[in-house]
């Protein structure tokens, strides 16, 4: 036996002792009963506690592209950042306390520091205003520690499709596709050419496997079919872009050859913003337990319409993974659509607006 492997009891014996295994199932109802976790069910298995937040430290910043910034942050003591992989996002905590993700677009290999870009949205949620206004060299911020639900699986071929800013978790993709000698193609698309960041960062790394495909110089946006053209032969696809883009390469890749020829069946993509609502019936929101009613309609998310009733509601990712919209549910049946919420934490009323929802015809009513 593993010398760093606990024994299985505490005298070594090859199974649990059946007392100790009785005395704790005794323990785990006692714990129930009183309401709260105050024992662990196993007390060999190490206490885990929450990773305190980075602090970090804005050092450069510069014009990528029209309405597009790049910023440099590094560790405010000029120590090594936590570890990350292609297509991971950094929850960063802006000055006014709202809490935005942003793709890290630089090289995972670089610990000195993360590099993030942003597109000014004038009729966004303010985040992104906020970043361009006030993030200049010296300012400090917080953040969570990467997260990556983009994973990058490094298949033997690969097609790469990102639209205007979805070019920041690609481009690290790309650098780590083309260092593992895979068959990759990159395709970025955008109105013009002054829209495209980091265009003379993906000709350097390699021109013959990347393509910058303009609007305004091809008559339009491009169809699904013809992204996908540009497949190695039987290629995974990752894609990040605006929801129609998404939807057209889905449509093509479900409707076009799968092997001669063609990408394979394995897409992978990120979204700007919430999916959009294709089985959403109608319901009602109340805030508190004597407050108004809202209608929520089919084809918008019950976030949407809190916000219009309470403008500083909180939000961030519109997908129900971040958690931070989370509001109190007081009464009614929820659908629960995220995926952040543990069992325990719905059954305590927890509920995300940014995707939850409920039956036609029903009423939340929410702590908000």
């Amino acid at each position: 036996m593993d010398l760093l492997t606990p024994p299985p009891d505490l005298y070594g014996r090859p199974r649990q002792d059946r007392f100790l295994r009785r005395l704790t199932a005794i323990q785990d109802r006692y714990v129930q009963a009183l309401g709260g976790p105050l024992l662990r069910r196993n007390p060999r298995r190490p206490l885990s506690r929450p990773l305190p937040p980075l602090q970090l430290v804005v050092t450069t910043r510069r014009q990528l592209a029209a309405d597009v910034i790049e910023l440099q942050l590094a560790d405010p003591s000029g120590g090594p950042l936590p570890a990350w992989q292609p297509g991971a996002h950094l929850r960063l905590v802006l000055p006014s306390g709202r809490e935005r993700h942003y793709s890290l677009s630089g090289d995972p290999a670089d610990r000195a520091g993360y590099r993030i870009a942003v597109r000014r949205l004038p009729e966004g949620g303010g985040g992104s205003v906020e970043v361009h206004d006030t993030l200049h060299p010296g300012a400090r911020l917080t953040a969570r520690r990467p997260r990556n639900g983009f994973a990058f699986c490094a298949e033997p071929a690969v097609l790469l499709l990102a639209g205007g800013i979805g070019i920041t978790p690609l481009l690290p993709m790309a650098r780590e596709a083309q260092r593992h000698g895979l068959d990759w193609r990159l395709v970025h698309v955008g109105r013009s050419a002054d829209t495209l960041p980091y265009a003379d960062e993906l000709r350097a790394l390699d021109p013959h496997r990347v393509v910058l495909r303009t609007d305004d110089e091809h008559g339009g946006v491009p169809t699904g079919a013809e992204l996908l053209a540009h497949a190695p032969r039987g290629a995974a696809v990752y894609c990040c872009g605006p929801a129609p883009m998404l939807t057209a390469v889905q449509r093509a890749l479900d409707g076009g050859p799968v092997g001669a020829g063609g990408p394979g069946a394995s897409l992978h993509f990120e979204r700007f913003g919430a999916a959009p609502i294709t089985d959403g019936e109608p319901f009602a929101v109340r805030l508190g337990a004597d407050g108004p009613t809202l209608d929520v309609p089919a084809d918008r998310s019950a976030l949407d319409v809190l916000r219009e009733a309470r403008p500083d509601l909180p939000y961030s990712c519109h997908q129900g993974f971040c958690g931070t919209c989370e509001v109190r549910l007081l009464a009614g049946p929820p659908d629960h659509r995220d995926r952040r919420l543990t069992p325990e934490q719905r059954a305590a009323g927890s509920l995300l607006p940014c995707v939850s929802r409920a039956a036609e015809g029903e009423t939340l009513v929410l702590d908000v």
